[in-house]
């Protein structure tokens, strides 16, 4: 038998990571003597140490080696256990090569542009939301304010009080200025089944919204600017092979009468 040492240099594995395999039960050692607490390994072990060392490499947890060697599972178990690492490791990479086009494509706007880019876009999960909502096909995009207006105008007195931000959907296949299909949520708590009719006689439909990843940019300044907002997220979507999966949404992050100015939030689904 070999002391721990000893057995570190023939294994080539560091004495503390021999103490950590055995405080887990992976590879305990023979025996330990009960007066100078030296632990002894025996050459014996080696098989069971490399299978480790092996499963490892492979990109396991030790929690799933401890399975695998201590519940001794069948050559089907192990591959399948195997191939779910497998897809989960796809999975990071795909998300890594998605990443590294961003960075890439960040790279060409600055080196075009000689500058940083004016808007910030970043690719995110968005939440699903219980909705209550005003829609409309409308002759004048300006009529959105009044319609956001008219909503708050109901749900408020009601005592319905919106959770966040409200957002606009436009639901046209193309930018159709003078027959909008607009809608307007205010998000609402999930217990929220039904709100009253707005001052000017509008009906609320609550739904749920599901969520998705977007493609995201924070436009601060006057709306009549946002037209910049929309050009610079069609590049980048252009720029980082994305296409527009579901109807943009406009949120409005701050009150008319808000002292820091306009701040609206673009949201694209993406695939």
């Amino acid at each position: 038998m070999y002391r721990i040492g000893e057995f570190s240099k023939i294994c080539r594995v560091p004495v503390s990571a021999l103490r950590y395999y055995s405080d887990l039960g992976l590879l305990p050692p023979v025996s330990i003597d009960p007066t100078s607490g030296y632990r002894y390994y025996e050459v014996a072990q080696l098989p069971r140490l490399n299978r480790i060392l092996a499963l490892k490499d492979l990109g396991l947890s030790l929690d799933e080696i401890g399975s695998i060697l201590n519940n001794e599972l069948s050559a089907a178990e192990l591959r399948g256990m195997l191939r779910l690492k497998q897809a989960e490791m796809s999975r990071a990479v795909a998300e890594q090569q998605a990443q590294l086009a961003r960075v890439e494509s960040r790279l060409r706007m600055i080196e075009s542009e000689d500058n940083m880019p004016e808007y910030e876009i970043v690719l995110k999960d968005v939440d699903a939301m219980h909705v209550a909502s005003l829609r409309e096909v409308l002759d004048n995009l300006q009529e959105v304010g009044s319609m956001i207006a008219d909503g708050y105008g109901a749900l408020m007195p009601a005592g319905i009080m919106p959770t966040g931000p409200c957002f606009t959907i436009y639901h046209d296949p193309e930018f159709n200025p003078e027959a909008a299909d607009v809608e307007i949520a205010f998000p609402v708590g999930d217990t929220v089944a039904e709100a009253p009719d707005t001052p000017a006689g509008r009906h609320f439909a609550i739904r749920d919204i599901p969520g998705a990843k977007a493609a995201v940019l924070v436009h601060q300044g006057p709306y009549d600017t946002i037209s910049q907002a929309y050009v610079a997220i069609g590049e980048w979507l252009e720029a980082n092979e994305l296409r527009v999966a579901g109807p943009p949404q406009e949120a409005y992050l701050t009150a008319p009468d808000d002292p820091s100015g306009p701040i609206t939030e673009l949201r694209f689904p993406v695939a």
